[in-house]
C-alpha cells in the first residue's frame, strides 16, 4: 500500500504542482564546438581536465573542459561497425575504474546483419591518446528483434561492476513479453564483472547477483528487470543510489530508484497504470516508480543525475532530468523515500534533449540534437562572469535554438571595438541589423524577435574590423 500511495502522490504533483526555478540558467558549455548527435558524456580521470563525448554515428571525441575550447580530437571511430537504424547507434560508453593503469574503455553500440547490441572493450596503448580500434574484445552480443528500445547506457557502479541497460526488444507493447521474462537479457538492467571470466564468457557473474545459481533458467547477469526502455541511468555520487528513467509506451514516463532483484513492472504496468491487461492487473511484487508524468508534459524521458556540482548550488541533491519530446528540463527533490517539488528549469524545442553527463567536479551537462552541449549555472554566477573581461572574440550559439519567436544571442569582446550584429536569410540578404555601435570590452546578450519572419534557417553575423563570425539558427513556428 505504501508504494501505491507514494506513486499517487508523485502523479498528483506531476499534474498540478510544477514550479519554476528562476535561479538557474541553462547555457552553452562549449560555444565554439559543435557535435553530431551527442549521446554520452564522460570523463576518464580526476587528474586532468579532458572530457569525452560520444556521437551516435560511432565516434568518441575528446577536448579540454573549458568554455573557450575550440579544438577536438577523435578518441575512437567505429562508424564502420555501427548500425544507426531505428534507435540504434553508439549509445553509451564508460572508462574502467583503473583506466589510468589499464587503458580500458567499454562501449555499447548496435550492429547489423543481424541487428544486435554489442558491449565491447577497447584499449588505449600507453604511448597514445586514442583507442586502438583493433583491440576490440566483444563481451556481449544480444540479438535485437526490432530496431527500437535498445536503451544503451553503461556505467561502472560504486562496486566497480559494469551495469548495462537493455530495452524490451522493441516494436510496441512488448510483443515478445521480454519485460517479465528473466530467461532473456532484454528488458533488464544487467551487472557483470569485467575483471574476471568464467566458463565461455569474456566476463564473470558477480557472486551477489540476485539470480546466481538459480534453477529456473533465469539469466544470472540480471540485476533488476521489468523495464521497457531504460535509456539513461546514473548513480548518485554521494549516496550510491541507482536512478533509472524508463521511457513509456503511450501514457506514462517514469523514474525509478532501483534496487537489486526487484521487478519494475513493464509490461504488466506502465508507470502506476495497468497495461496488460489494461484493468485489474496483478501488481503483487511490482515496484512502482518514485515519480511519473503524463503525455501532457512529454513523451520520452531522458534520465539525468542527482546534482552534486558547484556551478548551480540551487540544484544540490535534486534529480535533474528532461524530456526528449517536449524539451522540458526539470529538477526533483528526493528525501530517500518520496519525490516532491518538481521544478521546471527550462524548455527547449522538442526532439533534442538526448543525454546528461558529469565532469570531474560533478557539474552537469546536457547534450542536444541541435549539436550543442549545455550546462547549468546559477544566475548569480552568470552575472559575476559577465563582469569579467573576455580573453577572445566570440559569438555564441543562440539560445534557445530552434526558437519561436524570440531567442538570445551572446557575444564577447576582449577589447573595445566597433561592431555590427546582423541577421541574414539563406539567400545572403541582410534582413535585420541588431546592433551597430561601439562597445567596450565585455560580454553582451541581445534578444532577437523573429515574430515577423517565416520558419527557416537564418544566419547571424558579428563583424568587427577584419574579424567576422557567423552562426546558424532555426526558427520553427
Amino acid at each position: 500500500m505504501k508504494l501505491v500511495i507514494r506513486v499517487f502522490i508523485a502523479s498528483f504533483l506531476s499534474l498540478f504542482s510544477i514550479h519554476t526555478n528562476a535561479q538557474v540558467e541553462v547555457v552553452n558549455a562549449y560555444p565554439n564546438l559543435s557535435f553530431n548527435a551527442p549521446i554520452d558524456y564522460q570523463f576518464a580521470s580526476q587528474s586532468d581536465d579532458q572530457v569525452y563525448v560520444a556521437e551516435r554515428s560511432g565516434r568518441i571525441l575528446t577536448f579540454k573542459n573549458d568554455v573557450t575550447t575550440s579544438e577536438m580530437d577523435v578518441f575512437l571511430d567505429i562508424e564502420g561497425a555501427v548500425n544507426t537504424s531505428g534507435e540504434g547507434g553508439l549509445l553509451g560508453f564508460d572508462f574502467h575504474p583503473d583506466f589510468e593503469s589499464n587503458g580500458y574503455v567499454y562501449v555499447y553500440y548496435t550492429a547489423g546483419n543481424p541487428f544486435r547490441s554489442i558491449v565491447s572493450r577497447f584499449e588505449v596503448p600507453d604511448d597514445q591518446n586514442s583507442v586502438n580500434e583493433d583491440s576490440e574484445l566483444m563481451l556481449m552480443e544480444i540479438d535485437q528483434p526490432y530496431s527500437n528500445h535498445n536503451a544503451g547506457q553503461i556505467h561502472f557502479g560504486p562496486d566497480n561492476y559494469l551495469y548495462i541497460a537493455l530495452g524490451d526488444g522493441g516494436s510496441g507493447g512488448d510483443p515478445e513479453e521480454n519485460g517479465q521474462d528473466r530467461a532473456t537479457l532484454l528488458g533488464s538492467l544487467l551487472r557483470i564483472d569485467v575483471d574476471s571470466t568464467e566458463d565461455d564468457l569474456n566476463y564473470a557473474i558477480p557472486d551477489d547477483n540476485p539470480y546466481v545459481n538459480n534453477d529456473e533458467g533465469y539469466r544470472e547477469e540480471i540485476y533488476a528487470y521489468g523495464f521497457r526502455n531504460p535509456y539513461r541511468f546514473s548513480f548518485d555520487a554521494e549516496t550510491d543510489e541507482l536512478w533509472v528513467a524508463d521511457v513509456g509506451q503511450s501514457t506514462r514516463e517514469e523514474i525509478n530508484v532501483v534496487e537489486k532483484g526487484l521487478n519494475y513492472g513493464w509490461n504488466t504496468m506502465e508507470g502506476s497504470l495497468c497495461f496488460d491487461p489494461s484493468e485489474g492487473c496483478d501488481t503483487s511484487g511490482l515496484v512502482l516508480p518514485v515519480y511519473e508524468y503524463g503525455r501532457d508534459l512529454g513523451g520520452s524521458i531522458t534520465g539525468g543525475f542527482v546534482y552534486r556540482g558547484t556551478k548551480a548550488p540551487e540544484l544540490e541533491e535534486r534529480y535533474v532530468y528532461a524530456d526528449f519530446a517536449s524539451g522540458y528540463i526539470w529538477s526533483l527533490a528526493w528525501d530517500g523515500d518520496e519525490a516532491s517539488d518538481n521544478q521546471v528549469l527550462a524548455q527547449f524545442s522538442g526532439n533534442q534533449l538526448i543525454m546528461f553527463g558529469e565532469d570531474q567536479d560533478r557539474n552537469l551537462y546536457l547534450g542536444s540534437f541541435d549539436g550543442n552541449i549545455y550546462t547549468f549555472r546559477s544566475i548569480a554566477t552568470s552575472s559575476e562572469q559577465k563582469e569579467e573581461v573576455p580573453s577572445t572574440f566570440q559569438l555564441q550559439q543562440n539560445y534557445p535554438n530552434p526558437f519561436n519567436p524570440s531567442t538570445q544571442i551572446t557575444y564577447q569582446l576582449p577589447e573595445a571595438a566597433d561592431i555590427e550584429l546582423s541577421v541574414f536569410n539563406m539567400l545572403g540578404q541582410k534582413i535585420r541589423v541588431l546592433e551597430s555601435t561601439r562597445k567596450a570590452a565585455g560580454s553582451y546578450t541581445i534578444s532577437f524577435d523573429a515574430s515577423s519572419l517565416t520558419s527557416g534557417v537564418y544566419i547571424y553575423q558579428l563583424q568587427s574590423g577584419s574579424t567576422t563570425l557567423t552562426r546558424k539558427m532555426t526558427l520553427i513556428k
